[in-house]
């Protein structure tokens, strides 16, 4: 199998403000979110980072994806070190976050336009892709509708698309179904399953069992900033489900510290 993300002991602490210790009842200063974490994907799988809120899923996609620098360690992108070349990774990721926020008052028709002159691609590739884009997740329709008129569903699809528009190798998606009726789930989980026979590699976060026993191929559980197994679904659950596994885990985890 072809190594197409690795992930070398990354980690990541933050200042707590006062405020934030008293909301976290601790007097340390320091919160460490990322704790010396690894792991590696390989091409044309789907690997899922499982973990409860607050684990540290979501800062280890942003110091993969370049949004934020790690204080130690590192990831290779398709062969491009995120500490050494930060722009070179953001040409080789698609990155998905709920928090992404699209301004109001634009359409859909001008911030794909936008971001795929941003990434640099071809105007009748993006023309191309962007009909395709548009047909698929039923954009067409609201193309020219301002963000602001538009429902929850309709603007994750549209971050979905502008997340894609240059047609990466590597699609990395925080908790990509949150909030989101059944479905327009539905439609993302499908298409997060066409990229991986495109021979695409995804990288999705969630806490969803379910989501994970549908879509990965491998997994890594993360526990209070530490990677604490990562294999293949089947050699993680045996037996057992998934859920059954990861409280065993989180219970031990838990209980030792």
């Amino acid at each position: 199998m072809e190594e197409i993300l690795i992930v070398d002991n990354l980690r990541k602490t933050f200042k707590l403000t006062r405020k934030q210790q008293k909301i976290n009842k601790t007097n340390e200063t320091v919160k460490i979110a990322v704790d010396g974490l690894s792991f590696t994907a390989y091409k044309g799988e789907i690997y899922g980072l499982l973990g409860p809120n607050g684990a540290g899923k979501t800062t280890t996609l942003r110091m993969i994806s370049s949004l934020i620098k790690a204080d130690s360690g590192d990831a290779i992108v398709n062969g491009v070190s995120v500490v050494k070349n930060p722009e070179g990774v953001r040409g080789k990721i698609g990155f998905l976050t709920s928090e992404l926020k699209l301004e109001d008052f634009f359409t859909p028709n001008y911030l794909y336009d936008y971001f795929s002159e941003l990434h640099q691609v071809p105007k009748d590739i993006a023309l191309e892709r962007k009909d395709l884009l548009f047909k698929k997740f039923g954009v067409d329709s609201f193309k020219e509708v301002k963000i602001a008129d538009l429902s929850t569903g309709m603007k994750q699809k549209i971050s979905l698309i502008i997340s894609i528009v240059h047609n990466p190798d590597i699609i990395i998606f925080d908790e990509p179904t949150n909030g989101l009726d059944v479905i327009t789930a539905k439609v993302v989980t499908n298409f997060l399953q066409e990229l991986k026979k495109e021979g695409k590699t995804v990288v999705l976060s969630t806490h969803i069992f379910s989501l994970v026993e549908k879509l990965c191929d491998r997994v890594g559980i993360i526990i209070n900033g530490k990677m604490v197994v990562s294999d293949t679904l089947s050699s993680i659950v045996g037996n057992k489900t998934l859920e059954e596994v990861f409280f065993e885990i989180y219970e031990k985890e838990v209980g030792e510290e």
